[in-house]
Formats: C-alpha cells, sequence, structure tokens
C-alpha cells in the first residue's frame, strides 16, 4: 500500500507491524482450524496499549481517534491476521465508544480502565434472530424492576460471547410508537454481565473466522443494575449510533488489509511459480487481475481516511464512512478471490492461506452492514432518492 503522509501514522503502522511478525500465518491457521481464541496475540497487544488506542487518557487509553485505530486494525488484518485478529479486539477498540459519549461516570471509571488495558472482554448483543437490519423490530425487553431491569430474550451473531464478561446491549423499555418515523423510541442501551445462571451461550458453526466464536444467547430474566445504563432510557438507539460511523471505517480498514494480505501472497507466489517455463506474473491474465485489484484497494484506503478523518474533526461522515465501507468490502474481497485463482488448485489448501483470507473477506460484504443497506443510505441520504424500504 502506499505509504501513510502523517509521519506519526507511518510510525504507528511501522511499529504494529514489526510487533506481528511473531504471529505469522502459520499462528492464525492454526486458530482458525483448531477454533482457538488468539490469547498471545490479544495479550501482547494489550501489554503494548494497543487494546485501548482509541479509550481516552484520563481512563488508561491512547486517547487517539479512529483515524489511528483503522491503520491498527489494517495492519493487524494485513499480517495475515485477518479477521480472526481483527475481531478480537473489536469491542476493546472502538465498541465502547457509546459509554464514552454517553456513559455515567461511574460506567466509564469502572469499565473504560479494564478495557484499554486488555483485563475486560466485551461483546456487542444488537442483532436478533427476527430483526436483523431492522433494529426497531427487537423483541428482547427490559422490565423496571426496583432501580434497576430485568431483561429477557434472545440475540444472535454476538461476537466473543464466550471470552466475554460484560456486554453492550439494546433492549426494548417501553413498546415502540405507533408513528414509523419514531419506530426506534423506547430502545435502551446497557452495559450487562453475562452472567452464566441466567445468560445461556451456544456458538454458532460458521464457514470462517472460527478462532473468534459467534453465539447465540438466551436472556432470562437478567438483572441489571440502575446504573449499568448507558445514556437516557428509550435514546439507546441514538445513543448507539455514535459507534456506527466509527465501526463502518474500521471494518473498511479490515477489508483493505486482507485484501492487501491477499494480493502479497498473490504476487509473491506469481513470481516463482513457473509453468509453460516462465513465471506466471508474466501473463496478463494474471497481471491484470492483480494490479487491478492493488488498485482499487488503494482508492478504498483513501476513502477509508477520508472517512476517519472527518469522523475525528467532529464533521458528519455517514456518508464517507458508508462509502469507504462498501468500497473497501469489494476490493478486500476481490482481491481475495483473484489470489485464490493466482494460485490455482493450490489455492484450495490451506497450507497457501490465500482460502482462509477469501472465507474470511466474504464476511465483511455481509456484516456489520449488507453492501445493499450501504447503498440505500447513500441513494436517500447523498442523492436523495425515496426510501425503497
Amino acid at each position: 500500500m502506499s505509504d501513510l503522509r502523517d509521519p506519526d501514522h507511518a510510525l504507528i503502522a511501522r511499529t504494529i507491524r514489526e510487533r506481528l511478525t511473531e504471529f505469522d500465518d502459520d499462528y492464525w491457521l492454526a486458530c482458525d482450524r483448531d477454533h482457538r481464541f488468539p490469547w498471545e496475540f490479544f495479550n501482547a497487544m494489550a501489554a503494548d496499549g494497543w487494546v485501548g488506542i482509541a479509550v481516552p487518557e484520563e481512563y488508561g487509553g491512547g486517547g487517539q481517534g479512529v483515524t489511528e485505530a483503522a491503520i491498527l486494525m489494517r495492519e493487524v488484518a494485513a499480517s495475515g491476521a485477518a479477521m480472526n485478529g481483527c475481531t478480537a479486539l473489536h469491542m476493546n477498540v472502538f465498541g465502547l465508544q457509546p459509554v464514552i459519549k454517553y456513559g455515567n461516570d461511574r460506567l466509564k471509571e469502572t469499565f473504560l480502565p479494564r478495557a484499554a488495558a486488555g483485563d475486560l472482554h466485551v461483546a456487542f448483543a444488537v442483532t436478533e434472530p427476527d430483526a436483523g437490519t431492522d433494529t426497531s423490530r427487537i423483541t428482547t425487553r427490559a422490565v423496571r424492576d426496583g432501580d434497576g431491569w430485568r431483561i429477557t430474550g434472545q440475540k444472535i451473531w454476538t461476537s466473543k460471547a464466550l471470552e466475554s464478561s460484560v456486554a453492550l446491549m439494546l433492549a426494548r423499555t417501553s413498546p415502540a410508537p405507533d408513528d414509523p418515523a419514531r419506530r426506534f423510541d423506547g430502545l435502551s442501551l446497557f452495559l450487562i454481565d453475562l452472567d452464566p445462571e441466567h445468560v445461556d451461550i451456544r456458538p454458532i458453526p460458521k464457514t470462517g473466522r472460527n478462532a473468534v466464536a459467534t453465539c447465540e444467547t438466551f436472556y432470562d430474566d437478567l438483572p441489571v443494575e440502575g446504573w449499568r445504563l448507558v445514556g437516557e432510557e428509550g435514546k439507546g438507539f441514538k445513543h448507539i449510533l455514535s459507534g456506527l460511523n466509527p465501526e463502518r471505517v474500521l471494518i473498511a480498514a479490515e477489508a483493505v488489509g486482507i485484501g492487501q494480505a491477499a494480493v502479497r501472497r498473490a504476487t509473491e507466489y506469481a513470481k516463482v511459480r513457473r509453468v509453460f517455463d516462465r513465471q506466471i506474473g508474466s501473463n496478463q491474465a494474471l497481471s491484470h487481475p492483480l494490479a487491478d485489484a492493488y488498485a482499487h484497494l488503494e482508492a478504498a484506503w483513501e476513502m477509508t481516511l477520508i472517512a476517519a478523518t472527518k469522523y475525528d474533526s467532529g464533521q458528519s461522515c455517514g456518508a464517507e464512512a458508508n462509502i469507504a465501507k462498501y468500497l473497501a468490502a469489494d476490493a478486500g474481497y476481490q482481491a481475495a478471490d483473484r489470489a485464490m485463482q493466482t494460485h490455482g488448485g493450490l489455492g484450495y489448501a490451506q497450507e497457501y492461506h490465500v482460502e482462509r483470507y477469501w472465507r474470511e473477506a466474504r464476511i465483511m460484504r455481509l456484516a456489520p452492514v449488507s453492501q445493499e443497506m450501504s447503498l440505500n443510505f447513500i441513494a436517500q441520504q447523498v442523492l436523495g432518492l425515496p426510501r425503497s424500504y
């Protein structure tokens, strides 16, 4: 990839890149194959202070912005860690932004220093089986119980639930109004304990990113203390939006990183693999797709930096964040697919690693928001076209 223009950003990237040489592709292949959480990697990143990069300094973090976090996550993905490495860090790096912006002092003082240090693992509990993209239809309920609540319901795609002790959860505290324009009212955000006496966690078998389990979680009359409410009651969806644009930016950075790893491996292979007495990289049928993939990754990365810079400067960045995520998800997957094609049949073999990149790049086109929903946002919010759903 092209060099970062800011010397401090270039130093961050170089320092992370050097640190991650300890965790090579074989390490990630083993973690993925064995469904084993990458504790060695996570602990190393925590010890060096990277997991708290975007947590305010007053709570023990690095006090950096989304731009620096995006550089971190791109380097993690590009090292060969792909989504197995990135998902292990997600919630510590950027998932607690709603708590930082809207949480009460007790919440911040209790949880942010531990998250910044890597002592606290956090899951994200929003999506439900029958709600999906339409968050307004979630049915998990938080019912008043004295000064606190009792929560009952079900969530799906809760990554890292097995390793986490707490989760950032969106639940309905009052019925949705009849007015469609206010359908998100009555949703509240909590930082809950994943108490095994009230929470049943079940991993979901899935195609890739198997070092970090993604789970169904079932909540049965879970007690939640009053101070664990994040922000205002009934305004949880508004609060959670503060984390959505950074999430899109960092997912874009990770997709670019996966694509970068794929192009690097494919290029190395194309230089040494000989067929018909010449390097296969001399064939334009292989060199042009790789060059095209590289160009698209460069463009996606520049858009990612634009979105991150706007967010860090306090500007609206919804359009840029969605465009970055859309472009990067396609570019990352295209690069991984072309790396598979460059390797031919060997691309399907685990020892060459590109099949793992391919499996992990595919999820970026589905989550945390689908490509179609990103286009819906651009069509409606940027182009001013009518809502289609």
